[in-house]
Protein backbone atom coordinates (compact mmCIF):
# COMPACT_ATOMS: atom_id res chain seq x y z
CA UNK A 1 0.00 0.00 0.00
CA UNK A 2 1.27 3.35 -0.66
CA UNK A 3 1.59 5.76 1.80
CA UNK A 4 3.56 9.05 2.62
CA UNK A 5 7.42 8.03 4.26
CA UNK A 6 9.05 10.27 6.10
CA UNK A 7 13.21 9.70 5.79
CA UNK A 8 15.90 11.52 7.60
CA UNK A 9 19.26 11.31 5.69
CA UNK A 10 22.41 12.16 7.13
CA UNK A 11 24.69 13.37 4.31
CA UNK A 12 28.06 14.60 4.19
CA UNK A 13 28.38 18.46 3.73
CA UNK A 14 29.30 18.71 0.41
CA UNK A 15 28.32 20.05 -2.92
CA UNK A 16 25.98 17.70 -4.98
CA UNK A 17 25.12 15.54 -2.11
CA UNK A 18 21.48 16.86 -2.50
CA UNK A 19 21.06 16.80 -6.41
CA UNK A 20 22.73 12.79 -6.17
CA UNK A 21 20.19 11.86 -3.26
CA UNK A 22 17.47 13.45 -5.68
CA UNK A 23 18.66 11.88 -8.42
CA UNK A 24 18.70 8.61 -6.76
CA UNK A 25 15.31 8.90 -5.68
CA UNK A 26 13.87 10.02 -9.32
CA UNK A 27 15.72 7.36 -11.05
CA UNK A 28 13.62 4.79 -8.39
CA UNK A 29 10.40 6.89 -9.99
CA UNK A 30 9.67 8.56 -6.22
CA UNK A 31 8.10 11.52 -6.02
CA UNK A 32 9.72 13.86 -3.47
CA UNK A 33 6.39 15.66 -1.58
CA UNK A 34 8.75 17.57 0.69
CA UNK A 35 12.62 18.25 1.35
CA UNK A 36 14.01 20.29 3.84
CA UNK A 37 17.42 20.10 4.26
CA UNK A 38 19.73 22.15 6.94
CA UNK A 39 22.70 21.88 9.02
CA UNK A 40 22.53 19.11 11.87
CA UNK A 41 24.43 18.68 15.50
CA UNK A 42 27.46 17.56 13.80
CA UNK A 43 29.88 19.92 11.88
CA UNK A 44 29.80 18.92 8.16
CA UNK A 45 27.33 16.45 8.22
CA UNK A 46 23.66 17.69 6.97
CA UNK A 47 19.64 16.54 7.30
CA UNK A 48 17.25 15.91 5.04
CA UNK A 49 14.07 15.24 5.99
CA UNK A 50 12.42 13.70 2.84
CA UNK A 51 8.47 12.46 2.58
CA UNK A 52 8.20 10.56 -0.22
CA UNK A 53 5.12 8.20 -1.29
CA UNK A 54 5.51 4.65 -1.88
CA UNK A 55 4.76 1.14 0.05
CA UNK A 56 6.95 -0.35 2.12
CA UNK A 57 9.82 -2.56 0.85
CA UNK A 58 9.90 0.24 -2.01
CA UNK A 59 10.77 2.60 0.56
CA UNK A 60 13.15 0.14 2.04
CA UNK A 61 14.92 -0.27 -1.07
CA UNK A 62 15.07 3.22 -1.84
CA UNK A 63 16.87 3.62 1.74
CA UNK A 64 19.30 0.66 0.85
CA UNK A 65 20.49 2.36 -2.71
CA UNK A 66 20.90 5.61 -0.63
CA UNK A 67 23.39 4.15 1.61
CA UNK A 68 25.01 3.30 -2.10
CA UNK A 69 25.88 6.83 -2.52
CA UNK A 70 29.34 7.55 -0.75
CA UNK A 71 28.31 10.74 1.44
CA UNK A 72 25.36 8.85 2.44
CA UNK A 73 25.97 8.74 6.34
CA UNK A 74 22.35 7.17 8.01
CA UNK A 75 19.06 6.40 6.56
CA UNK A 76 16.44 6.29 8.49
CA UNK A 77 12.67 6.02 8.15
CA UNK A 78 10.75 7.47 10.74
CA UNK A 79 6.94 7.09 9.27
CA UNK A 80 5.62 5.01 12.29
CA UNK A 81 8.10 5.76 15.22
CA UNK A 82 6.82 8.62 17.84
CA UNK A 83 8.17 12.19 16.37
CA UNK A 84 7.56 15.68 16.53
CA UNK A 85 7.35 17.28 12.65
CA UNK A 86 6.83 20.58 12.45
CA UNK A 87 6.64 22.90 9.22
CA UNK A 88 6.66 26.93 8.54
CA UNK A 89 4.57 28.40 6.06
CA UNK A 90 4.73 32.31 5.44
CA UNK A 91 1.31 33.03 3.95
CA UNK A 92 0.43 36.74 2.75
CA UNK A 93 -3.32 37.26 2.64
CA UNK A 94 -5.50 40.04 1.63
CA UNK A 95 -6.60 41.89 4.71
CA UNK A 96 -8.15 45.42 3.22
CA UNK A 97 -9.42 47.64 6.28
CA UNK A 98 -12.72 46.20 6.62
CA UNK A 99 -11.17 42.34 7.04
CA UNK A 100 -7.76 43.08 8.59
CA UNK A 101 -9.36 42.87 12.49
CA UNK A 102 -10.66 39.65 11.87
CA UNK A 103 -7.65 38.02 9.94
CA UNK A 104 -5.48 39.37 12.60
CA UNK A 105 -7.95 37.77 14.95
CA UNK A 106 -7.55 34.21 13.34
CA UNK A 107 -3.35 34.65 13.58
CA UNK A 108 -3.48 34.97 17.08
CA UNK A 109 -5.59 31.99 17.62
CA UNK A 110 -3.03 30.20 15.84
CA UNK A 111 0.09 32.25 17.47
CA UNK A 112 0.77 33.84 13.39
CA UNK A 113 3.50 35.89 13.73
CA UNK A 114 3.02 39.20 11.45
CA UNK A 115 5.46 39.18 9.82
CA UNK A 116 5.09 41.94 7.29
CA UNK A 117 2.08 44.57 6.52
CA UNK A 118 0.88 47.04 3.88
CA UNK A 119 -2.67 48.58 3.38
CA UNK A 120 -4.17 45.52 1.30
CA UNK A 121 -2.42 42.38 3.14
CA UNK A 122 -0.65 40.75 6.07
CA UNK A 123 2.06 38.64 5.47
CA UNK A 124 2.16 35.78 8.09
CA UNK A 125 4.18 33.32 9.47
CA UNK A 126 3.11 30.01 11.37
CA UNK A 127 5.02 27.02 12.29
CA UNK A 128 4.02 23.58 14.10
CA UNK A 129 2.26 19.70 12.79
CA UNK A 130 0.77 19.87 9.36
CA UNK A 131 -2.56 19.17 10.41
CA UNK A 132 -2.16 22.95 12.87
CA UNK A 133 -1.13 24.78 9.71
CA UNK A 134 -3.36 23.30 7.55
CA UNK A 135 -5.98 24.44 9.35
CA UNK A 136 -5.00 28.05 9.09
CA UNK A 137 -4.54 27.73 5.86
CA UNK A 138 -8.41 26.87 5.70
CA UNK A 139 -9.37 29.75 7.65
CA UNK A 140 -7.48 32.01 5.95
CA UNK A 141 -8.47 31.03 2.55
CA UNK A 142 -11.26 32.90 2.49
CA UNK A 143 -9.62 35.96 2.64
CA UNK A 144 -7.75 35.40 -0.51
CA UNK A 145 -4.25 34.06 -0.12
CA UNK A 146 -2.21 36.47 -2.41
CA UNK A 147 1.31 34.30 -2.34
CA UNK A 148 2.64 31.34 0.07
CA UNK A 149 5.77 29.39 1.36
CA UNK A 150 5.90 25.89 2.99
CA UNK A 151 8.69 24.11 4.01
CA UNK A 152 7.70 20.51 4.39
CA UNK A 153 7.98 18.71 7.90
CA UNK A 154 11.13 18.77 9.75
CA UNK A 155 10.68 16.21 12.00
CA UNK A 156 12.72 14.34 15.33
CA UNK A 157 12.11 11.44 17.38
CA UNK A 158 10.75 12.03 20.33
CA UNK A 159 12.61 10.82 23.51
CA UNK A 160 16.46 9.84 23.88
CA UNK A 161 16.32 7.98 20.78
CA UNK A 162 18.17 9.53 18.16
CA UNK A 163 18.98 9.21 14.46
CA UNK A 164 22.32 10.66 14.65
CA UNK A 165 25.77 9.02 13.76
CA UNK A 166 28.37 8.36 16.28
CA UNK A 167 31.20 10.29 15.53
CA UNK A 168 33.62 6.84 14.87
CA UNK A 169 30.80 5.75 12.69
CA UNK A 170 31.22 9.06 10.88
CA UNK A 171 35.33 8.03 11.06
CA UNK A 172 34.44 4.61 9.74
CA UNK A 173 32.79 5.86 6.61
CA UNK A 174 35.26 8.86 5.45
CA UNK A 175 38.38 5.90 5.82
CA UNK A 176 35.97 3.88 4.13
CA UNK A 177 35.72 6.24 1.31
CA UNK A 178 39.09 7.29 0.68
Amino acid sequence: MNRPHTLVVLVEDHPGVLNRVVSLLRRRQFNINTITVGQSEQPGVSRMTLVVVGDDDEVEQAGKQLYKLMEVLKVTDITDLQVVAHELVMVKVAAKAQSRAEVMTIGQIFQARIIDASPSSLMMEVTGPQDFVDSFLNMVKPFGIRELVRTGPVAMVRGGSSVAIKESKRSEVAIAAD
